[in-house]
């Protein structure tokens, strides 16, 4: 498989809040690995005080919680969120104890790996 064009962007970026268990963050690798190469390498940035700072531009987001998916609002540019796929899924400590946000969880990756796939084409 060839290693994505870092000219073109990043593939994907993982938007977390700002404290997450070891288990959650285990649970996320865990998904992230099972979800193939692109995925496993995923960027990941945490939202601090609410913000998040030097968020690089990526074809894809991956967000965790509505509290971070108004983070990566205000941080990234309009053109930015417009030619972006951005796939919100419940907290991870929510994942955890929730069949139906597992449920979500997958089916959301699962589009996220499709659209990614599409644009290396």
């Amino acid at each position: 498989m060839p290693l994505p064009d870092l000219a073109a962007g990043v593939a994907c970026v993982v938007v977390l809040p700002e404290s997450c268990a070891t288990r959650e963050l285990d649970l996320l690798g865990r998904l992230l690995n099972a979800c193939g190469s692109t995925l496993a390498r995923a960027g990941r940035v945490r939202v601090t005080g609410g913000q998040l700072a030097d968020v690089p531009h990526a074809r894809a987001y991956l967000v965790f919680g509505e509290a971070q998916a108004h983070a990566l609002g205000r941080a990234l540019p309009a053109a930015a969120m417009q030619s972006a796929q951005i796939v919100l899924a419940d907290e991870l400590s929510h994942v955890l104890i929730a069949a139906d946000a597992k449920r979500r969880l997958w089916s959301a990756l699962r589009n996220l790996r499709r659209a990614l796939a599409a644009a290396e084409r």
